[in-house]
């Protein structure tokens, strides 16, 4: 894949649907949504990022994000619920290499709407987007160890443990373990005819 067709795919984000949700360009407006459980401790354990501290941060993040959508540099989608439109969480591409036809998905799920699935929903629908869409070789994912909940997530997609990189980051001052996950092209094909 060319980095000229990355920029075709995204100069205007795409809005990608499923059963329950609909995966939309994050705006300014979804700043109390994000906020609710941006500022929770227990959401932001096992990601990069610390807590967000007012929902005014969470409106200049946003703001951020739309101007990286802008410049076509960012491919994460806001997960909304299709009944209401209430943002949910994250889902998307936090890196794609297009020398290589690699990307890497993360997501993250407010607490309040864990155990229905919606996650797998969300991180399936961008799965599917990144093969068919975008005709990826690989797609991957990390977790830090102790993130049960996102590994099965990745298991669920088909996706391969491949191993843990001992103490390979250090998040928030502290060095965690990271393990990776990854899916082919053609295991995805036979994966979803089953």
């Amino acid at each position: 894949m060319k980095n000229r067709k990355l920029h075709k795919v995204f100069k205007r984000m795409p809005t990608l649907t499923t059963e329950r949700l609909v995966l939309r360009p994050m705006s300014t407006s979804d700043a109390w949504d994000m906020y609710e459980y941006a500022h929770r401790e227990d959401v932001t354990e096992f990601l990069l990022w610390s807590p967000h501290p007012s929902v005014s941060y969470t409106r200049d993040y946003l703001a951020y994000i739309e101007s990286r959508y802008a410049a076509c540099e960012f491919y994460d989608w806001a997960i909304t619920l299709a009944d209401s439109g209430k943002m949910i969480g994250t889902a998307g591409f936090t890196k794609i290499n297009t020398d290589h036809n690699v990307g890497e998905i993360g997501y993250v799920l407010s607490p309040e709407y864990h155990g229905k699935g919606l996650g797998f929903e969300a991180a399936r629908r961008v799965v599917d987007f990144g093969f068919e869409q975008l005709e990826l070789h690989r797609i991957e994912a990390k977790f830090m160890q102790g993130n049960a909940a996102s590994l099965h997530v990745m298991e669920k997609l088909g996706m391969t443990f491949e191993g843990y990189q001992r103490d390979s980051m250090l998040v928030k001052g502290k060095y965690r373990t990271i393990g990776y996950c990854s899916i082919l092209a053609d295991e995805y094909s036979s994966h979803k005819n089953h």
